[in-house]
Formats: C-alpha cells, sequence, structure tokens
C-alpha cells in the first residue's frame, strides 16, 4: 500500500465523489445479480447488457471507471458462492451416497449450473444470502488508465482519471516506488491508500526456505500457534485481543451515554447541543484508526508466528476449523465478548499465504475433539486451563500441545478424515481407549505406541511447569473448547 502525502482538499473532494457514484454503481451489481439470477454470469456479459439498455449513461462517471468496477463486484459475487459451496459440498457429501450421484452435482455445482438442480438450489439458497454494498469509498483504476511522475524535488505522483474526460487527479504519494498493475484507490479520513499487487516471489521473506520437518499445530487465543515441539509461537495474541476488547467495551459504554444525553437535547429542542456532541463525540474517525492500527499489529504477530512455524517444516499439519460446532456450555459475556474477536481468519490466511510463499506442504485434518483427546490412549480427559487431566493414563497434559500432537498424528490416521461426523470421530476415539484399556491389540494403523515421540515425555505430570494461561485465567484452547463443543475450535 501507497498514501497520498499532503493531498489538495479539493482534489480529494473530487475523488470522493467519484467514490461515491461507483458505490451506487456497485449496488446496482449486488441488487440484482447477487441471487439466483445472477448464476453463471460474467462481468463482461453484465457489461453488454447495461450498454445495450442504456444503464450506464445514469452513472455519471467515465465508462472504464464503471466497468472495472461491476468487474470488481461480479469477483466479489462469485467469491461470495465460493465461500457458499464449501458448505454445499459437505452437504452433497452427506446427501449422496452413490458415487456417480455425487460426481454429478459436484460437476454441476463447479460449473455454476446449480441453479437447475432442487437439490442444489435449495442448498445455495440456503448458504449463499445475497449481499448488500456497503463500499462507497474506492475506485478501481486499470493499469493502461494511471501513471506516475517525479517531479523535481523528488516526489512521486499518480495521475488518475477524474469525473471528465482527459483531466486527470495528480496525487502526491508518501513513497519513492512507483505503483504497478490495477489499482485499488481506498479514500479514508482524508487519506488516499493505493492498494496494488506485487509479486510474492520478489518479498524478501519469501526468499527464507523452510525446514525439512514435518509439524502439527493448534490454533489457539493465548498463543497464535502452538507447534507439536511444545514450541509456543505468537505469545502476544491473546494480550492484544483482550486488552481491545475491553478498550472497546469501555468506550461502547462511554459513547451509548454520550448518544442518550444527545438524544434527550434533541428532544427538548437543544439541537445545538445535540449537534456539537455529534460532531465531537460520536465520530468515528479516530475510532478507525486505531482498529486499523490494532489489526496491523495482529497480523503482523499472527504472520510471525507462522513464519517461525514454517523455518522448522516442511509439512504443517493444521486443524480445519471452517466447520462449526454446537456449543454445551454457556460462558460468561466478557469471555464471550473477547473470544468474538479471535481471529482465526487471519491465522488460516497466514498458514495459506505463508506456506505457498515459502514452499511448504499445509495439510487440513479433523478437527474434532484434537483439544479433548490423549494423544498416548484416545481416552477423552477434562479440562482445566491449559491442562488436560487424562484419568485413564493418570496424567497431565500440557492442553495445547498434546492437541498439537494430536493434530499430527491425525494427518496419518486411515479411519478419521477430513470430513468424518465428530460423532463417528468420537465413536472411533472410544473404541481405541477401550482396546488401550484392556491392552487388547490395535486393529488399525493410526496409533502405535512405538511412535510416541520424545514430546510425551516431555509433557508428563511429574515435568509439567505450570499453565500458560492470560489475564483472565483462561487457557486458550480451553475457551475454544468450551465454546466449540466436540470440535478442535471455535
Amino acid at each position: 500500500m501507497a498514501y497520498s502525502h499532503g493531498l489538495n482538499p479539493g482534489k480529494y473532494a473530487a475523488l470522493s465523489e467519484q467514490a461515491c457514484r461507483l458505490g451506487r454503481v456497485r449496488s446496482r451489481v449486488w441488487q440484482q445479480y447477487g441471487s439466483v439470477v445472477g448464476a453463471g454470469l460474467k462481468d463482461r456479459q453484465v457489461r453488454d447488457a447495461w450498454l445495450a439498455d442504456g444503464t450506464h449513461h445514469r452513472f455519471g462517471v467515465l465508462a472504464n471507471a464503471w466497468k472495472e468496477t461491476v468487474r470488481d463486484a461480479m469477483a466479489d459475487i462469485a467469491a461470495n458462492r465460493e465461500a457458499a459451496k464449501v458448505h454445499v459440498r459437505q452437504a452433497i457429501r452427506r446427501h449422496a451416497s452413490d458415487p456417480v450421484k455425487m460426481k454429478h452435482l459436484f460437476t454441476e455445482l463447479k460449473a455454476d449450473r446449480w441453479a437447475a438442480d432442487p437439490f442444489l438450489s435449495r442448498q445455495m439458497r440456503r448458504h449463499c444470502k445475497r449481499g448488500k454494498n456497503r463500499t462507497h469509498n474506492q475506485i478501481v483504476v486499470r493499469s493502461d488508465q494511471h501513471n506516475t511522475k517525479v517531479d523535481a524535488r523528488g516526489r512521486l505522483w499518480l495521475a488518475v482519471p477524474g469525473l471528465r474526460r482527459r483531466q486527470l487527479v495528480r496525487i502526491p504519494l508518501n513513497t519513492t516506488i512507483a505503483p504497478t498493475g490495477t489499482l485499488r484507490l481506498i479514500l479514508r479520513g482524508g487519506l488516499v491508500e493505493i492498494h496494488y499487487q506485487i509479486d510474492a516471489a520478489d518479498m524478501r521473506t519469501s526468499q527464507r526456505p523452510c525446514g525439512t520437518r514435518r509439524v502439527g499445530v493448534d490454533k489457539g487465543y493465548t498463543e497464535a500457534l502452538t507447534d507439536s515441539d511444545g514450541d509456543h509461537h505468537g505469545t502476544r495474541l491473546g494480550r492484544l485481543l483482550t486488552t481491545e476488547s475491553d478498550h472497546r467495551k469501555a468506550k461502547g459504554r462511554a459513547r451509548a451515554k454520550l448518544r442518550s444525553i444527545a438524544n434527550g437535547a434533541a428532544r427538548r429542542g437543544d439541537h445545538a447541543k445535540a449537534a456539537r456532541i455529534h460532531r465531537h463525540n460520536l465520530g468515528t474517525v479516530k475510532r478507525q484508526r486505531r482498529r486499523a492500527r490494532w489489526e496491523a499489529t495482529v497480523r503482523t504477530e499472527t504472520f510471525t508466528a507462522v513464519h517461525r512455524v514454517v523455518d522448522k517444516a516442511n509439512t504443517v499439519v493444521a486443524e480445519d476449523l471452517t466447520k462449526k460446532f454446537t456449543g454445551r456450555s454457556l460462558l460468561g459475556k466478557n469471555t464471550n465478548r473477547r473470544l468474538a474477536a479471535w481471529t482465526k481468519g487471519v491465522t488460516a490466511e497466514a498458514l495459506k499465504n505463508v506456506s505457498e510463499r515459502r514452499g511448504s506442504a499445509l495439510v487440513p485434518v479433523n478437527a474434532a475433539y484434537t483439544s479433548q483427546a490423549c494423544h498416548r490412549c484416545a481416552a477423552l480427559g477434562r479440562r482445566g486451563g491449559d491442562r488436560l487431566h487424562c484419568t485413564r493414563c493418570g496424567v497431565v497434559w500440557q492442553a495445547d500441545v498434546n492437541a498439537a500432537i494430536n493434530i499430527l498424528q491425525r494427518a496419518s490416521d486411515p479411519d478419521i478424515a477430513l470430513h468424518t461426523p465428530h460423532t463417528r470421530v468420537k465413536q472411533i476415539l472410544q473404541e481405541r481407549a477401550d482396546r488401550h484399556r484392556t491392552r487388547l491389540p490395535v486393529q488399525d494403523s493410526s496409533h502405535h505406541p512405538a511412535a510416541e515421540s520424545e514430546t510425551s515425555e516431555l509433557l508428563s505430570n511429574e515435568q509439567y511447569a505450570g499453565s500458560r494461561g492470560v489475564d483472565d485465567g483462561i487457557g486458550g484452547s480451553d475457551r475454544r473448547q468450551r465454546q466449540a463443543g466436540p470440535g478442535g475450535g471455535t
């Protein structure tokens, strides 16, 4: 990203007006083609239809601007549908027992011909809700529609099209590296953010080689990741999430009181006081800036943790937390509020991004009961903070490391696949625990006592060094387990 530096207020106002008009274009695309009607349509078809019926004359922007906005909005709709298809594929596996029928449904879903099939159409309507555009501050500029120039003082200027033909808006930038390719201009708080793509291979972190080992990782709240070697990565994550959540709670209470005072003043007819409160105390500029800084800090902490894992591993085994599990226990308001800010999406993005750039393989596994089962005997233990009490073995394990070992072992488990239902997973674990208790021969190849790593001995009750809870005394995996029920995470 690059930022504007010392931008003229008149130029910012002109760009804001253009972004507002393009926001109406986005809204029209989502309204007309965000539902079943737009299934299988491409942005070029939408563009040609609007050119034919004269819809484009209503926008009041240049042709290249609204065409790029249509393309971007259709890409967002397609991404929304692809996210829904993940749940539909799981429904197909549960619904179709015939392999031929299953293959047919998968093919129709992939080719976007799901609207003609009653089952697929019903599932897509259930999981793919038509969204509503709330983006009115973005401008997408095609790669051949902008240029850069360095002035006599060494400042870099970016020239982008305005609302009138052959009239460019020149933006001074805070960098000497010229943005290339298709640009996305985002207007926030008087500044213009210029987002552009670069080749990941050119990044310094992409030049770092990955490790040579196979490591399992458990995603958490207190720490971003805990690996099967017993190492914790991203240990500041829980403190960052808790501090920001508590700050937002206090700020929200104060803003609610001020909003109540303003509403009372407006009811009494003192509209000047209400306007002053809204103008000086209920704005969003500072709040958005703080949120942006916090999100950047969380991303840095998470990506740093993933890089440290990839430093030692050429294969990273991680739990798949896309499936939702129904919670069984009620948590307090503060705990629920803090867990709501858990950035598992950022962790998943970091694992995928860093693994691809540095040449490490990412293997997702079934997350069911990875945080509850003892990795030695497969029995379901009792959780207490960051400890897992295995009543069968009589050992107290460090919960996060135990979960990471379970995740690593599950990658080679022939009985528990990625989409095995959690009820079946529990049944398999109970059968293994019973065989271990009665010392009967193990019938499957997923659990070998001889393959237990040295980490298991380091985690025993005699060598357990203590808990690693966060400020409120609740361990990361414990919180996820209470909320997740049978799953390995929220």
